[in-house]
């Protein structure tokens, strides 16, 4: 497709945005309102909710007055109130910090009327702990920003995360942190705000650096380890005061220990206290796996998952252990049904009696998760009790799963592609179906964290297959707005294994979705080199269909570079052998692009009749993502043929599909086009905000070029504000960035347009940047470089010779 990486695939009003000329557009004062909003998702007028993000308060909490009594005191009490007030609850694994952490939440929670945010951070998980980048942008969301608005860089998306906050009174609970660093970019600026760490860690920076108050949790005292037990049984049971006692000393005292034991006596009311102390004692030796730092804590920890596990049915046991397996951070009933080979009813039924055993932590109505101890523990008793073919058995039923579900959602996200042909799932696996675009996108979008594990999972487990095939159908399967990079992680153990397994056909595919990844973040040269392996590998394989979608390919990265005469002649390549095979859309897609070429060109008669030949074609044919890849295109045409509400309402078209199809890639390509048409307009309020949605959108995807288009659109619509400074100060970064990407175009470009900028202030700097500008020019020869040079050496011969 055009303009995508190259895809195969279809009165005075006041702007308050936080930043600088690095993260957003400020459109500051401008005559005809300014109005950032985000297309399509929310009416006029109406207000975003103050985020309630805190897990819901514990039936069952008991004791820790102490410990309550101390964080309120430390709260209202004596302290620098120009401080950030910085709480940590720091102790060892099961001794409640993260209740305690909720409880008091849930008691001041109402002194912080502006909202209440919370993550797991997962660092203690077997998998990769949440950064603060991740955690950034769902509290800049939940805060009421549009996703678009979010910087990628943490340190950006920080700031303005500081700066949202810097009005507001909101409570922020950081869960399981395991370092500072995950840690100190989530803290609020503001004094009136409040945060509430928990670790198993001591994290002295945050003491030292940030004034925090630490609070060290140890193991409950006896008498209150007694009336957690008791609590939690009184409705079921009576049982005297010794055998509580000694069911709280197996325990250690640890609350996460007595909470599952607990449980457990609560559901055979009619055993006696002493047979099930007497099961308890035991377990005791039945894992010596884990490690919790003082090992009566560990053996009490060890002894209560056993006690507690050994309770279930075999068949909620097996499933237990079986969930040790999936390699991901949470699961939902369709993958954990597929490890079981269990149906879904009944994985549900199992599902629930775990939770109520607090052996899983119930997320959503079908999702769940372990305690990282739990999961730990599940892993162990799987590879103690299941046999390595059981193990491997169910691993494959799991990536069974994501990789026919993910075939399944290729067929809504991107179904003009290629499906790769791949063997029948076992026969336990059921691939989840979708009925609709987003019921697919919602899938790829919640499973997002699971995928680059499975295929990790895969490769540790020696499944050379899944190593090379849920990479190469997840490119088609992702989310229309995930970040390139996180596919490449998983593209390249897949085109490693397939070189490895000489799989011609898998390398070259690989190679080409590898072409589009680097192109997407301007790593052009890698780019055209996978793309032009491929060319050769499938020319030798006598594949013509994929012959000519690596020449469409080949042809996009020349035009990114300005090669207009070697695009072209891709791309006809590309068009004439689609036209031979019949592949009516790729050929319609090739002429789309070759359109594109034209209008770079200064074509614009070529460029408009191809760009309706193929808009026609993808009409007919319901191809929706390169209708708008063709309105795009129009717009531009349109608007260098002077037809400017013609250029704004293609414009307009576009950036709806783009939001429809919610891809991130396509809405910030569109949405120059829209600044264009706005600006031109003298819309310069509405310019600026789609330049700014723009640069975000591509900070947040990578790709440099593409954002420094929309700093250079900000900056040409600053100089018609008459606001030099601030116009030139975009200009400048756009060259910059052109300039650090060896992009001679673009930078001569940027030149052009800064010099303008400049032109009254500052003479000289204005000439010299012409004359580079001129000097880049030079290297090309087709008709819109010949007339941006013509104009150029017009404004220099203005001015007379330099000096």
């Amino acid at each position: 497709m055009i303009g995508d990486g190259g895809e195969r695939d279809p009165g005075r009003t006041r702007s308050d945005v936080s930043g600088s000329a690095r993260d957003v557009v400020q459109a500051g004062q401008v005559s005809g309102g300014v109005h950032f909003y985000e297309y399509g998702r929310r009416e006029p007028g109406t207000s975003h909710p103050a985020p309630r993000q805190l897990p819901g308060n514990l039936r069952y909490f008991v004791n820790r007055t102490a410990e309550l009594a101390q964080l309120d005191s430390t709260l209202r009490g004596d302290r620098d109130l120009s401080v950030v007030p910085v709480f940590v609850i720091a102790g060892t694994a099961g001794a409640g910090k993260t209740s305690l952490a909720l409880r008091w939440a849930h008691q001041v929670g109402d002194h912080y009327p502006d909202g209440h945010l919370y993550v797991n951070l997962r660092g203690y998980d077997p998998g990769e702990p949440l950064t603060a980048r991740d955690v950034l942008p769902q509290f800049l969301i939940a805060l009421g920003l549009p996703a678009t608005a979010i910087p990628s860089e943490t340190e950006a998306a920080a700031a303005l995360y500081r700066s949202v906050l810097a009005d507001r009174r909101i409570l922020v609970v950081l869960d399981n942190a395991a370092t500072v660093a995950q840690v100190r970019p989530l803290l609020p600026g503001n004094a009136h705000c409040l945060t509430v760490v928990t670790s198993r860690g001591r994290l002295s920076g945050l003491a030292v650096r940030d004034g925090a108050y630490r609070l060290t949790l140890g193991t409950l005292g006896e008498p209150e380890a007694v009336a957690l037990l008791r609590t939690v049984t009184s409705d079921y049971r009576t049982d005297g005061e010794d055998e509580l006692v000694e069911l709280a000393r197996m325990c250690a005292h640890l609350p996460l220990a007595l909470r599952i034991a607990a449980e457990r006596a609560a559901d055979r009311p009619y055993m006696p206290l002493e047979e099930l102390i007497t099961d308890l004692r035991d377990e005791s030796a039945l894992w010596d796996a884990l490690s919790t730092g003082n090992e009566e804590e560990a053996e009490a920890v060890r002894t209560v998952f056993a006690w507690s596990y050994r309770a279930l049915s075999a068949d909620a046991a097996r499933l237990f252990r079986l969930l040790g397996l999936h390699p991901g951070p949470e699961f939902g009933i369709a993958v954990a049904a597929a490890l079981a080979g269990l149906s879904l009813r009944r994985t549900r039924q199992l599902l629930d009696v775990l939770a109520g055993a607090h052996l899983l932590v119930q997320t959503a109505p079908d999702r769940f998760e372990f305690h990282d101890l739990l999961r730990a523990y599940a892993a162990g008793e799987a590879q103690r009790e299941e046999s390595p073919e059981n193990r491997s058995a169910a691993l494959r039923r799991a990536l069974d799963w994501y990789l026919h579900t993910a075939d399944e959602a290729q067929g809504w996200i991107k179904p003009a592609e290629d499906r790769l042909v791949l063997d029948p799932p076992d026969t336990d696996v059921t691939p989840q179906i979708f009925t609709d675009y987003d019921q697919a996108v919602d899938w790829a979008e919640r499973e997002n964290a699971n995928f680059l594990p499975a295929v990790r999972a895969a490769g540790k487990a020696g499944l050379d297959g899944y190593m090379w095939q849920l990479p190469t159908v997840l490119w088609n399967a992702k989310a229309p707005s995930s970040l390139t990079t996180d596919w490449l992680a998983m593209g390249e153990i897949g085109l490693t294994v397939a070189r490895r397994l000489a799989e011609r056909t898998a390398i070259a595919r690989l190679l080409e979705q590898h072409g589009f990844a680097y192109t997407k973040l301007n790593r052009l040269e890698e780019g055209a080199d996978c793309h032009q392996e491929a060319l050769a590998i499938r020319r030798e394989l006598g594949d013509r269909d994929g012959e000519a979608a690596s020449l469409n390919a080949l042809g996009l990265v020349h035009l990114r570079v300005r090669r207009l005469d070697s695009a072209s002649l891709h791309l006809e390549e590309a068009a004439a052998i689609f036209g031979e095979l019949s592949e009516a859309h790729w050929q319609s897609v090739a002429v789309a692009n070759l359109a594109l070429v034209n209008y770079q060109a200064g074509l614009l008669t070529e460029a408009f009749d191809r760009a309706q030949q193929a808009l026609t074609a993808h009409h007919l044919h319901g191809n929706t993502r390169s209708v708008g890849n063709a309105r795009w295109l129009l717009s531009s045409i349109h608007l260098d043929r002077g037809e400017l509400e013609e250029a704004l309402r293609a414009a307009q078209e576009a950036v709806r599909i783009a939001l429809d199809l919610r891809s991130h890639v396509l809405e910030g390509n569109w949405l120059l086009a829209l600044g264009d048409a706005e600006l031109a307009l003298g819309h310069l309020g509405d310019a600026l905000t789609a330049y700014h949605r723009s640069a975000t959108l591509h900070r947040r995807l990578g790709d440099k070029s593409r954002e420094a288009r929309a700093w250079q659109g900000a900056g040409e619509t600053y100089r018609r504000l008459g606001r030099t400074e601030e116009a030139a100060a975009f200009c400048r970064r756009a060259l910059a960035t052109h300039r650090e990407l060896g992009d001679s175009w673009n930078e001569a470009v940027a030149l052009d347009g800064l010099a303008g900028v400049l032109r009254n202030e500052d003479p000289e700097a204005a000439h010299r940047h012409w004359a580079r500008c001129a000097r880049l020019l030079a290297r090309y020869d087709d008709p819109r470089a010949r007339e941006l040079r013509e104009g150029v050496e017009e404004r220099l011969a203005d001015r007379g010779p330099e000096g």
